[in-house]
């Protein structure tokens, strides 16, 4: 990938597991990440991809094992805690944007800035700079509701990544786009984020999304393996 990675682990998974009621939706899953490192969890609808992408965000509590977040562990920090790791250190990105209709593309972007207690003037100096590396300088004044899917979702990643956070959790950032921007969109995505050494795990169902990342693991029935590359 051309990639250079940390080797720092900024978070890592061991014998997490996930159960809604009787029904196990990640069974005793290991994983790692380090600075600046992309991994993708790859699996057929349901089978626990999106469960774990939560568990390792600390959005959903797993029932057995632990999260760590640099070297935190994510099941002994209360709501308070949680809330500010997601809001300070934690990026999104969602297959449908999930972006404020209200606002437009530049606020929508300093938006974590803003929420973290910077000024508005400086965070919409740094949403404008981040937009403008995505090739959305033109847009940033217009609603979400007036700009193409594809900008839509570049919008979403630079909100994700305008705070510099440590790890973006991102599931199926491509899924809804065809497949001309979904190229596009990933690739601006992902040397964006290696640019600042932000770590991203990236859910999806998509084997070239996937093949463009550093590590590769496949979830089946809950459970996980790491993949192996394929030697051209």
């Amino acid at each position: 990938m051309g990639n250079i990675i940390n080797t720092t682990e900024v978070l890592s998974a061991k014998g997490v597991e996930l159960h809604y009621g009787a029904t196990v939706a990640v069974r005793n899953a290991d994983i790692s990440l380090h600075r600046g490192e992309v991994v993708a969890i790859t699996g057929q609808s349901g089978s626990g991809k999106s469960s774990l992408l939560y568990c390792l965000a600390g959005v959903l509590p797993v029932a057995c094992g632990e999260v760590r977040f640099e070297g935190r562990v994510l099941g002994e920090l209360d709501d308070e805690e949680l809330s500010a790791l997601r809001r300070e250190r934690f990026g999104f990105v969602f297959q449908y944007g999930e972006l404020l209709p209200e606002l437009t593309v530049e606020e929508n972007t300093a938006l974590p800035l803003r929420l973290a207690g910077q000024r508005k003037g400086e965070a919409l100096i740094a949403a404008g700079a981040v937009l403008s590396r995505l090739g959305l300088a033109d847009v940033k004044q217009r609603r979400p509701s007036q700009v193409s899917g594809g900008q839509g979702q570049r919008v979403a990643v630079a909100r994700a990544l305008v705070h510099q956070p440590a790890v973006v959790f991102a599931d199926e950032p491509t899924g809804s786009l065809d497949s001309a921007n979904a190229t596009a969109v990933l690739e601006e995505f992902l040397a964006l984020a290696r640019s600042q050494g932000t770590a991203v795990v990236l859910v999806t169902h998509d084997p070239e999304v996937a093949a463009r990342a550093d590590s590769r693991y496949r979830m089946r029935d809950g459970e996980l393996a790491p993949c192996e590359r394929e030697v051209s």
